[in-house]
């Protein structure tokens, strides 16, 4: 029986939409790369990205913090890793892209009320965006009733090549070794934050997003190369300077909405899984550091954290 939150995964790739539509499913969190930048409550022992959970020396699972990318380099995963994933009883991710999902989230990324995108942004900024989109090879007429921060979504990364996404790939490795895929998010609580900001900041972010539009590729390279080092100092690092540019209010919304309260609510999922057996959580790397990342959440409940080697095989790290 599938629900909207627990599912063994089915998918298919003849639904129009599927590649951008799981890219966008995914991508919502790779704004934690630019959210969490600089945080200099990140310990140094607390920037290991693949880390055991355990419970009074009894294992609980594992924690893992993912890039929402393609690049086959973080789609190698070590045999040793397959076995640490397909020994838990439940995969947790942010939220399972399966088709009641899409579904619902092609209703909230458009406009339902007669609105254009065109409208809200006007015609000069249309015009930049219709070029900046056309690598992406989504539907004239699905452009014309984007909403704003869709379109500012689908621009923050590259354009997919084949929607096979490392936390899309975890999931199905996962469902396929018999684990129960759930969702620590509903969509309309992931999306929350987005649909609540405010126009103003929107704007701004598209605005940011229209001008670096060139750049994305090699700025994604780069953190998947940072990523691929193991390192999460490094990662925020390099999206401190996704920061500059941004009004103080703004980041201020992104790090109270974006992150913090999806911590909190993610790592409840998270504890009330634990109750009940092994538990393999995957989320965006940058949910993990800081007081108020998940490493933290956990231990403040009791959860002992030991870092591990990177999930990759040797050859993808060299």
């Amino acid at each position: 029986m599938m629900t909207r939150n627990s599912t063994k995964i089915r998918l298919h790739s003849t639904h129009p939409p599927f590649r951008g539509l799981v890219r966008l499913l995914l991508v919502i969190s790779f704004l934690a790369l630019a959210l969490t930048a600089g945080n200099p409550a990140m310990a140094q022992e607390d920037s290991a990205l693949f880390w055991s959970i355990s419970k009074q020396g009894e294992p609980a699972g594992y924690l893992l913090g993912t890039i929402h990318s393609e690049d086959p380099r973080v789609l190698d995963f070590s045999p040793r890793f397959i076995e640490r994933l397909t020994e838990n009883q439940v995969f947790a991710m942010e939220m399972v892209p399966d088709l009641p999902t899409l579904q619902q989230l092609t209703d909230y990324m458009q406009y339902q009320d007669g609105s254009t995108l065109e409208g809200q942004i006007g015609a000069q900024r249309y015009a930049r965006l219709k070029t900046a989109l056309a690598a992406y090879n989504v539907p004239r007429e699905w452009v014309a009733r984007m909403k704003v921060w869709a379109a500012m979504m689908t621009l923050s990364v590259p354009p997919p090549e084949t929607g096979f996404f490392m936390d899309f790939s975890l999931s199905l490795r996962a469902a396929g070794a018999g684990l129960e895929v759930v969702g620590l998010e509903t969509l309309e609580q992931q999306l929350s934050f987005l649909e609540d900001m405010p126009m103003e900041q929107q704007l701004m972010l598209l605005d940011q997003a229209l001008d670096e539009s060139d750049k994305v590729v090699g700025i994604h390279r780069e953190m998947v190369d940072s990523y691929l080092g193991g390192d999460l100092k490094e990662l925020s690092l390099q999206a401190e300077q996704q920061l500059d540019e941004l009004e103080p209010v703004a980041k201020e919304y992104f790090m109270k909405q974006g992150i913090e309260v999806r911590n909190q609510r993610m790592v409840s999922a998270v504890l009330d899984r634990l109750q009940t057996g092994r538990v393999f959580v995957a989320v965006g790397a940058l949910h993990l550091p800081g007081p108020t990342g998940l490493i933290q959440l956990l231990r403040k409940n009791g959860y002992e954290l030991k870092p591990l080697p990177l999930p990759f095989t040797a050859e993808t790290r060299e």
